[in-house]
């Protein structure tokens, strides 16, 4: 069992109270009590962090004042004063610390943490916290460590390459951060037992090959069996596991995907 060391990374800082607000766990149910999303349930008491996403004070310099855990995310938080006394919550990128300053504008430096259209942006800069339409807020890449680097401007397009390899193209009003996500060690951790699991509120998973056949495609047999099928299928005889193609064949935003995201274990960034 693996942690990150927290007390060299945070600020020490509590949470900023007017910020935070009350959420309780669904533990994956729905409006009528019904499991819909399995696995989940139990866990920490969490209080959530409103995140600014949508970085609408343009021009007014901003200083972060602490860096704290967010346990409804992987990547670190810091609070942000601005210029004109309000405070808000943003996702931090690498190499920013107390003290730090960061803009939102159309004329911002390039330099992390700093944020402004795609088409500002150079080629060849890694960025974050990426529109995908005009100022309906950050979607893209906010995951701890991850970042995706603009590889062309075309006909008011960025053409950007996201972590998943996908290559798409973006409007050049759209906003993005300069950087990567800070936190990159996170996927280093090693859970290392069950409990510590229950405490993410994370509940167990069943493999399909441990299911009777009646509850499952891949169940049945005696003792170790393989699958019996070509492809792996879920527990609703879906195409799922590495290397196959689930995405919606008709997606609307089709359109503006250049290169597909490869799959499977030879995946290479």
């Amino acid at each position: 069992m693996t942690t990150l060391p927290y007390r060299e990374l945070l600020s020490g800082d509590a949470p900023h109270k007017p910020l935070l607000k009350k959420k309780s766990s669904q533990g994956g149910r729905n409006a009528f009590g019904r499991i819909t999303t399995r696995h989940q349930g139990g866990g920490h008491k969490k209080r959530f962090r409103e995140i600014d996403f949508s970085y609408n004070k343009k021009n007014i310099p901003a200083k972060i004042e602490t860096v704290e855990y967010d346990p409804f995310r992987s990547a670190f938080i810091g609070l942000a004063l601005y210029r004109d006394g309000e405070r808000r919550y943003v996702i931090l990128p690498k190499e920013v610390k107390v003290g730090s300053t960061f803009i939102v504008g159309e004329d911002a430096p390039i330099t992390v943490g700093n944020r402004m259209p795609l088409g500002k942006i150079p080629v060849g800069t890694f960025i974050y916290n990426i529109e995908l339409s005009q100022m309906a807020g950050a979607s893209l890449v906010r995951s701890a460590g991850n970042f995706a680097e603009v590889v062309a401007h075309d006909a008011g397009y960025a053409q950007v390459k996201l972590p998943s390899t996908e290559i798409r193209k973006v409007s050049d009003l759209c906003y993005a951060s300069i950087g990567a996500v800070g936190n990159e060690e996170y996927n280093l951790v090693v859970i290392g037992k069950a409990g510590r699991s229950r405490w993410l509120g994370i509940r167990p998973t069943v493999r399909g090959t441990a299911m009777n056949p009646v509850d499952h495609p891949h169940g049945g047999g005696e003792g170790k069996q393989g699958r019996g099928l070509r492809r792996a299928k879920s527990k609703w005889g879906k195409p799922t596991g590495k290397g196959q193609k689930t995405r919606t064949p008709k997606k609307y935003s089709n359109v503006h995907i250049i290169t597909r995201r490869k799959v499977g274990k030879s995946r290479k960034a």
